[in-house]
């Protein structure tokens, strides 16, 4: 199994900008689909996750200006970044629960991150 995550980039404070992660290889289902970020100095930290069944999650930081969404048929989830602030800069991963076959408990997978900047 393995993440693609993109989207990320420079934006001025203020702006928006979408990040995409598509999953891909051997998947029965996808149990939670989710965004991390890590800032340099910093601890990975939760922004948004969103199970399959059952209630969306935002880091305080993320509520109200971020949204988390999944495209199940595509295996992609996506996290809409608006009124971007120079904190919010760091390497943004997505992270997935997966299940290869029926009965699998799932295991995490990992995308390779990608840089948002956020500076004038």
């Amino acid at each position: 199994v393995q993440l693609q995550a993109s989207g990320g980039g420079l934006v001025q404070p203020g702006g928006s900008l979408r990040l995409s992660c598509a999953a891909s290889g051997s998947i029965f289902s996808i149990n939670v689909m989710g965004w991390y970020r890590q800032a340099p100095g910093k601890q990975r930290e939760l922004v948004a996750s969103m199970p399959t069944r059952g209630r969306t999650n935002y880091a305080d930081s993320a509520k109200g200006r971020f949204t988390i969404s999944r495209d199940d048929a595509k295996n992609t989830v996506y996290l809409q970044m608006n009124s971007l602030k120079p904190e919010d800069t760091a390497v943004y991963y997505c992270d997935a629960v997966v299940s290869r076959f029926q009965g699998d408990p799932g295991y995490v997978y990992w995308g390779q991150g990608t840089l948002v900047t956020v500076s004038s």
